[in-house]
């Protein structure tokens, strides 16, 4: 794939706090990607976007809809959008069923810049291992 292409990826954010959500919009877009970002997976449900998000980056605990409920949402309604969850509070039962689910990454805040970009080349590049072996 030609990194060309891959930078026109529509990477989607949402996530209701605004300091981590515009921290995270502006990584994002360091790293060359598209980047919109939503306080909320309701205010991303009614986005025209939806159909040409190539990855979202949802928080996991949100008011409303949580990252997780999206996701399944997204699935349900035929958006399987390849998703990274991002969270403050990790656990692992959520960590495990979101895996399970088909969540591509669990993370962590604050998010490791490299770790982030490990992901997000998984997602746009199948076939990129997302475990950093070197």
């Amino acid at each position: 794939m030609e990194a060309a292409m891959l930078n026109c990826a529509l990477i989607s954010i949402v996530d209701d706090d605004q300091p981590f959500r515009e921290s995270m919009r502006k990584l994002v877009t360091l790293l060359g990607y598209t980047v919109e970002a939503f306080p909320s997976a309701a205010d991303f449900l009614a986005s025209r976007l939806l159909p040409e998000t190539a990855c979202l980056v949802a928080d996991v605990h949100m008011p409303g809809m949580t990252g997780v409920e999206l996701h399944r949402h997204l699935v349900d309604t035929g958006y399987a959008i390849p998703t990274i969850l991002v969270t403050a509070y990790p656990d692992e039962v959520v960590r495990d069923r979101a895996l399970k689910d088909g969540v591509v990454c669990y993370l962590s805040k604050p998010v490791d810049d490299d770790h982030l970009e490990r992901c997000l080349r998984s997602v746009l590049q199948p076939g990129t291992p997302i475990e950093d072996n070197s």
